[in-house]
């Protein structure tokens, strides 16, 4: 279990604001260090790429002072490029030629290769996206697949999941991956606790539409929160969508199109949701045998909980324990 380095990849040295938002998150999640989560933790970089030397106007952006230029993305454990200059995305601009060669280094070097919502112009156009799914923010997903049809470029989800190649779609869908690159490297707990302190859903899975419709709610409603918590404080119970329904003072047809516009999932693949992310945590934290998570957890059966977690994780109970042996 190791959280490794991460290289950014920042184009341009006079960043414009509206590309802080992702180079935000990035920065808050791999560059403020938690060492009570893990020791150590990430070791982060930003190396500049393709700068201009001048300072940008004030009501433009910002200035970025780097020790490390696109030499310092090979060699990185993860390189991740929150984004791209608006006039590269509409094509007006071409991406600097060292950035593209340096992205192929880092990634025939063998490093985790992400990109967040617009970075994903960058990697396609490194050649790195040929042959894979991929997305970025769906303002942009037209033109990354008529730009680069060797990319199966899916517009509909928050985030992919590639192995060794991820892409998401915009700030909020960046988070998430960022906080699922976490939960890879350091588990769980370490995820969960980080999404605590930044005040964010622990876990969305990927495959969550980027299109939901969340309504303002009329003043005294107080939503779905109190029930979807009290749901997360009761996993190891049967819980059916009509005892979450009534317990929000709905319909269960109501209650079913509100989470769903809320979350973009189903009330049932978010209970599931929850109560595999709820097993993973236990079976960090605790040496509780497989058949009392499953109970803990409200999945029943240890048989049940395998083939759950063998399909939503691609491993087995076992083998995700045995990956994070320090904090069981």
């Amino acid at each position: 279990m190791s959280a490794g380095s991460v290289a950014v990849a920042v184009i341009d040295d006079d960043v414009p604001f509206w590309d802080l938002y992702e180079l935000g998150v990035v920065c808050t999640v791999f560059g403020i260090p938690h060492h009570d989560l893990a020791d150590p933790w990430y070791d982060l970089r930003l190396c500049a790429v393709g700068g201009t030397g001048a300072p940008p106007p004030a009501a433009a952006g910002f200035g970025l002072r780097t020790p490390y230029g696109p030499e310092g993305l090979v060699g990185a454990d993860t390189v991740i490029v929150p984004s791209v200059p608006e006039a590269c995305v509409e094509g007006g601009r071409e991406l600097p030629p060292e950035l593209l060669g340096a992205l192929r280094a880092a990634a025939d070097a063998g490093a985790r290769m992400v990109s967040l919502c617009a970075g994903a112009f960058a990697l396609a156009e490194a050649g790195i996206l040929d042959g894979r799914r991929a997305t970025c923010h769906w303002m942009h997903t037209e033109e990354l697949a008529r730009r680069h049809p060797a990319v199966d470029v899916d517009d509909s989800v928050l985030y992919v999941d590639d192995g060794d190649v991820l892409t998401s779609a915009g700030v909020t869908a960046g988070l998430d991956l960022c906080l699922h690159l976490v939960r890879n490297d350091l588990g769980a707990r370490a995820a969960n606790q980080l999404a605590r302190r930044l005040v964010v859903p622990a876990h969305r899975p990927g495959g969550q539409a980027q299109f939901v419709d969340v309504s303002v709610p009329p003043v005294g409603d107080d939503g779905l929160a109190p029930v979807l918590q009290w749901a997360t404080e009761h996993l190891d119970r049967p819980l059916t969508v009509g005892e979450l329904a009534a317990r929000a003072g709905m319909s269960p047809r109501t209650f079913f199109r509100r989470l769903h516009g809320a979350t973009g999932t189903t009330p049932l693949k978010w209970l599931l949701d929850q109560r595999l992310a709820r097993a993973q945590e236990l079976l960090e934290s605790t040496r509780l045998p497989v058949e009392r998570i499953s109970e803990r957890c409200g999945l029943g059966s240890a048989a049940n909980l395998r083939r759950h977690f063998a399909v939503h994780f691609g491993v087995t109970p076992s083998d995700y324990r045995r990956a994070f042996p320090a904090a069981a």
